[in-house]
């Protein structure tokens, strides 16, 4: 099963743009992915720009509307995440923790969904989509 870990840094949300962080912290992070990938559970992690870089697109009627960040009302926002294969949610909340994140930061685990999870009709409906290859280079 597939697990994504997100990280929730509560301020982050009102953070400068190119807001980066401490280097201690990266430290101990660094070692914790590490655990992961020697375990074999990792499939993937990023962290996240600030929102205050970002941009949401929104849809009324169909009408895409584009808003820069920051956000207004935001008070939870992502940091980053983490994409793991493991055998159970209990195994996914094991390695979420064991992060060495701060007070102020919160992790979601939540399951992805594979094919397999949903109804004949729906798995109809995306036939012959084959999923994203992983470990994609880019050009």
């Amino acid at each position: 099963m597939r697990f994504m870990m997100l990280m929730i840094p509560k301020g982050y949300e009102t953070a400068a743009p190119g807001t980066m962080p401490d280097a201690k912290a990266v430290e101990a992070m660094m070692k914790y992915n590490s655990m992961l990938q020697e375990a074999g559970v990792l499939l993937a992690l990023d962290g996240l720009h600030p929102p205050s870089m970002g941009a949401r697109v929104t849809f009324s009627g169909g009408n895409p509307t584009v808003t820069n960040g920051p956000f207004a009302g935001a008070n939870e926002v992502l940091g980053g995440y983490w994409m793991i294969q493991v055998s159970s949610k209990e195994e996914a909340i094991g390695w979420a923790s064991r992060c060495p994140a701060a007070d102020n930061e919160i992790i979601e685990v939540r399951q992805v969904q594979d094919m397999a999870d949903f109804p004949a009709d729906v798995q109809q409906a995306a036939a012959g989509f084959s999923e994203m290859p992983t470990n994609q280079k880019r050009s």
